[in-house]
C-alpha cells in the first residue's frame, strides 16, 4: 500500500477513536434492580466528567416503604447509592446533593442520618421543605465525579460543623456549593429585615465561593430557595448588585413551602473554577437582565435557568390554561437556548420539575417525553408550595403550572 494511503488510513482511524469516546460519554445508568420504572427518566446519567442522579424517594425494589422516618431517609439515600454503584463509583463521589422534606421539622434526623452515609468527606447540599413528592416525606438527587483530582472540601469561617455536608466541594474544574441561609451563623437567628436577610445569605454564599480562591464571576447557575415571607422585588433587588449586569450566572428561582432553622431564604449554585471556561447564552428574543442569564457554559456543561409558559417578547405572558399546554411553550423557550448555545434536547442530561400540582404529572411526562431520547435525561420532580388559584387575570394570564430547568453537555447529537 502507499506511504500517502497508510498515512490517510491511519489518520482515520485517529478521527474514529477521538470520535467513539465522546459519542459513547453519556449513557443511562439503571440498576439491575432498580426501585422503580419510570420510562421518563434515567435513573442516572453518565455524562463522563460527572453523573447525575435522578431524584429517588425511600421505596425499596419491592416498591415497599419502610415506616420509620430514620428508615426512609436511609433507603432514600440506598437507591442513590445503589445508581451510583452503577456507574462503577462509590458515595465518595458524590460531591453535591439536594434534599427535598415534606416535613422540615425532621431535618435533624435526615442530617444525622446523612452523616452515617457521608462520614469522611461529605458533599455539598441543599435541603428545602416542599409541599408534596412523588414519594414522600423524602427526595434525594445527586451529582458524583468521576475524577478526584484537585477535589476538596472549601470551609470558610462561621460554618456550623453540626452540619453533615460540607459548605463547598471544589472539584478538577467546579465549585459545588451548599445552600447558605439567611440566617445569623453565630446566633441562629433570622433577621427582622428581608433585605438584611438576603445580603446575610448572599454573604455566606460569597465567603464560600472567596474560600476557594473564586469570585461571584465564577458563578454559573444559582438557586435561590425562598418562602413568601420574602418580597420577590427585594430579592431581585439585591441579588443583581452582586453580578454584572447581562453576565449574570443562570437561575431557578423557587419559593418553597419551608426551609431549615426557620430560614425565609437560602442560596446554593455552582461555580466555575477557570473563568475561560465561563460563557453566557443569551437567545435574541431575550433581553439582558440583571438577575439571571438563560443559560451559563462551564467548559462544556451547560446550565440553564427555569423556564415556564411564558410567552416573550411585547405583550408577552402565560395565557396557556393547562399543564400540558404550557409545557409546550416550556420547551420552546427551553429549546431557543440550547439552539443559542448550538444544541438541542438529545444532549440534556438533567431536569429539574416543578409542578403547581403533582396530579398534573402524568399529563406533564406524556408531553415532556416526545422530547428526548433516546437517553432520557436524570430529572427530579417536586410540588415545591400550595396550588395556585387556576384562573386568568385582568390581563387574562395564568399562574405559572410548570417550571423545568435543565443541565445540558455538549456532544454530537444522535
Amino acid at each position: 500500500m502507499h506511504l500517502s494511503m497508510i498515512t490517510r488510513h491511519f489518520s482515520l482511524l485517529l478521527l474514529l477513536g477521538s470520535l467513539l469516546p465522546a459519542q459513547e460519554q453519556v449513557r443511562a445508568v439503571v440498576p439491575a434492580h432498580a426501585p422503580s420504572s419510570n420510562r421518563f427518566l434515567s435513573p442516572g446519567v453518565d455524562a463522563g466528567d460527572y453523573l447525575y442522579i435522578s431524584g429517588q424517594g425511600p421505596h425499596r425494589a419491592d416498591g415497599t416503604v419502610p415506616s420509620a422516618p430514620d428508615a426512609q431517609f436511609r433507603q432514600a439515600l440506598d437507591n442513590v447509592k445503589t445508581i451510583v454503584e452503577s456507574a462503577g463509583l462509590t458515595l465518595e463521589n458524590v460531591v453535591y446533593v439536594q434534599v427535598y422534606l415534606t416535613d422540615i421539622s425532621s431535618y435533624s434526623q435526615m442530617n444525622r442520618v446523612f452523616g452515617e452515609y457521608f462520614p469522611k468527606t461529605p458533599p455539598a447540599r441543599a435541603v428545602l421543605g416542599v409541599y408534596a413528592l412523588p414519594d414522600p416525606p423524602v427526595e434525594i438527587n445527586a451529582v458524583a465525579v468521576r475524577n478526584f483530582e484537585g477535589r476538596r472540601v472549601i470551609h470558610p469561617p462561621n460554618f456550623s460543623t453540626a452540619e453533615s455536608a460540607s459548605p463547598g466541594i471544589l472539584t478538577h474544574d467546579r465549585l459545588f456549593i451548599s445552600s447558605m441561609a439567611g440566617v445569623d451563623p453565630a446566633t441562629g437567628k433570622v433577621p427582622d429585615d428581608p433585605a438584611a436577610q438576603v445580603d446575610l445569605a448572599l454573604d455566606r454564599m460569597q465567603s464560600v465561593v472567596r474560600a476557594a480562591g473564586l469570585g461571584m464571576s465564577h458563578v454559573v447557575f444559582v438557586n435561590p430557595y425562598l418562602t413568601s415571607e420574602i418580597p420577590m422585588r427585594v430579592m431581585n433587588e439585591r441579588y443583581a448588585r452582586r453580578f454584572e449586569f447581562g453576565n449574570t450566572p443562570g437561575r431557578a428561582t423557587i419559593q418553597v413551602s419551608s426551609l431549615p432553622g426557620g430560614a425565609h431564604i437560602e442560596y446554593t449554585g455552582v461555580a466555575v473554577r477557570d473563568l475561560q471556561q465561563r460563557k453566557a447564552v443569551r437567545p435574541k428574543n431575550m433581553l439582558p437582565s440583571p438577575t439571571a442569564s438563560p443559560c451559563v457554559f462551564a467548559g462544556d456543561t451547560l446550565y440553564c435557568s427555569a423556564k415556564s409558559g411564558f410567552i416573550p417578547g411585547p405583550h408577552g405572558g402565560v395565557y396557556a390554561t393547562t399543564t400540558q399546554h404550557q409545557l409546550r411553550q416550556t420547551m420552546r423557550n427551553l429549546l431557543d437556548n440550547l439552539e443559542e448555545a448550538g444544541m438541542d434536547f438529545s444532549q440534556v442530561v438533567a431536569a429539574n420539575v416543578y409542578l403547581d400540582n403533582l396530579a398534573d404529572a402524568p399529563t406533564f411526562n406524556e408531553v415532556y417525553g416526545q422530547y428526548f431520547g433516546p437517553i432520557m435525561p436524570s430529572s427530579t420532580t417536586v410540588q415545591q408550595i400550595a396550588p395556585a388559584e387556576r384562573k386568568a387575570d385582568q390581563n387574562d394570564q395564568y399562574p405559572d403550572l410548570e417550571q423545568v430547568s435543565l443541565i445540558a453537555v455538549r456532544r454530537p447529537a444522535h
